[in-house]
């Protein structure tokens, strides 16, 4: 006999080897060494497998809410959901009617009212639909597929990244605390350059040639500082000046009306309430004063600031006005009392940026300067603050889409951008950029669709922001008190 044949026997025979040649585990293995059989017994332990056809996970370190956000408003995204749910309904019987019952976790395509166990195991329940399993149909996929194909689509928004008109608009202040821009209810811009009030038509003016002047100050050795329009009279326009003067206008016949005095220092900030004008100075008060009698009705001196007033806006319903000024500080003020009903001390720098919502009663936004950077929410119904965003550079403008709610924010040091969002979620809907100074002028046509921006650089840029289209869905929010009456 063989000998190394017969030494095998005896191994076999001793237990090291078993008698059907499976080998086991023997002193000659290292214990930490694993053996396995000739079995193939695959692992169970996690049969809840998400139903979708791509496994393989996003590694990229792109946040989930900045993915969500590029994704959700892709043409490519969805057409992929469809596509999705379309092989779904074919291959796995999902049902899937209408793309908006399906759910988005994470780039996850989740059926509605489905387990997520890969593995089930039921008879299909034959469809009613006779054109599902008809022998002569045409359409190569079943009924809940033709009904996801023809369900609507949303359009997808698409916002311009150029401005549709550029101005030059020479001797444009670069100065932080001056507001120099407006549109007015009959779709007229005016400008203040200089020592002069210029005018452009937005309903006629193809080209610059048709801008006229309003007026000159450099008789009176004097510079515009600030200007603002009536709502109530539209051809009315207030024009504040370096010398502490506020003009009255009135544009359709090109003649001053009033000349308002009181203010001892130059007038920033201008706000209209039916016929009251609100006028806030660098000696840091803020007058109200009655344009029809000014000799007559006595002025309202609002005394809150430490240092130069250089916002002011009054609140949709007339009863409120926001103030801010150079000191940090933002005050609201009502038409009764001379001291302000609430203060607002969270701001890091100088509150120039003031927007009222006209969507969400008592709804506050405010931006702060360079210290700063943060537009604050504010509910002045209960004088508690909301939610912050830190914009990365200094705020100087706020204005609220009349249609939507949405609010669109200029800013200066050190990105100059224009920043469109989406309220409440704070998404940054689009970002715009072209101006190469400091963009510390806003004003917004009377269509709420289109904005105006000015900067240091002395031009004025015309963008398409907004949609006109209403929003369907009602804003839901506790500041809304109407909703609640029953």
């Amino acid at each position: 006999m063989d000998p190394e044949y017969e030494k095998r026997l005896l191994r076999q025979r001793n237990g090291q080897m078993s008698p059907f040649g499976t080998p086991n585990m023997s002193p000659l293995v290292s214990p930490g060494k694993k053996i396995y059989g000739d079995r193939f017994i695959p692992a169970r332990a996690s049969a809840c497998w998400g139903i979708n056809f791509d496994l393989l996970q996003d590694n990229t370190k792109t946040p989930t809410s900045i993915r969500k956000t590029k994704d959700a408003n892709s043409d490519s995204a969805k057409d992929g959901l469809a596509y999705s749910c379309l092989l779904k309904n074919e291959l796995l019987q999902a049902g899937i009617e209408d793309l908006k019952d399906v759910q988005l976790e994470d780039n996850k395509v989740l059926c509605p009212k489905q387990s997520r166990n890969l593995f089930r195991y039921h008879v299909p329940r034959r469809s009613t639909d006779s054109c599902e399993y008809s022998p002569y149909s045409l359409s190569p996929v079943g009924s809940k597929s033709q009904k996801l194909l023809r369900s609507p689509r949303k359009a997808v928004r698409k916002i311009s990244k150029i401005p549709f008109k550029v101005l030059d608009a020479p001797e444009l202040q670069d100065d932080f605390y001056l507001n120099l821009v407006d549109w007015s209810s009959q779709n007229v811009l005016s400008v203040g350059l200089g020592t002069s009030v210029y005018l452009w038509s937005a309903c006629t003016s193809q080209s610059v040639d048709q801008v006229t002047r309003l007026c000159d100050l450099s008789t009176d050795d004097d510079t515009v500082t600030s200007v603002s329009w009536s709502e109530r009279q539209g051809n009315q326009v207030a024009v504040g000046t370096h010398k502490g003067n506020v003009q009255i206008w009135d544009v359709a016949v090109t003649k001053k009306l009033t000349t308002l005095e009181g203010h001892n220092a130059r007038v920033g900030a201008l706000a209209w309430n039916g016929d009251i004008l609100s006028s806030g100075s660098r000696d840091r008060l803020i007058l109200q004063r009655d344009v029809r009698t000014p000799s007559i009705v006595p002025e309202r001196k609002l005394a809150g600031h430490k240092q130069e007033v250089c916002g002011l806006k009054w609140s949709p319903d007339h009863q409120h006005l926001a103030s801010g000024g150079n000191d940090n500080k933002l005050f609201v003020w009502n038409l009764t009392t001379t001291g302000p009903l609430q203060t607002y001390t969270d701001h890091q720098a100088a509150v120039k940026a003031i927007a009222w919502s006209p969507h969400q009663h008592g709804l506050l936004a405010s931006g702060g300067g360079t210290a700063d950077r943060c537009v604050r929410f504010w509910n002045t119904l209960t004088g508690q603050p909301l939610q912050t965003v830190d914009t990365g550079s200094q705020v100087c403008n706020l204005a609220w889409s009349k249609h939507s709610n949405e609010l669109v924010s200029t800013h200066g040091y050190s990105q100059n951008q224009i920043l469109l969002w989406k309220y409440p979620s704070l998404v940054q809907i689009a970002k715009l950029t072209g101006h190469s100074y400091r963009v510390l002028y806003l004003a917004m046509s009377p269509d709420g669709e289109a904005i105006v921006t000015g900067a240091g650089d002395e031009t004025l840029r015309f963008w398409n922001v907004f949609s006109k289209t209403r929003s369907t869905k009602e804003s839901k929010s506790v500041l809304n008190l109407f909703t609640r009456i029953r």
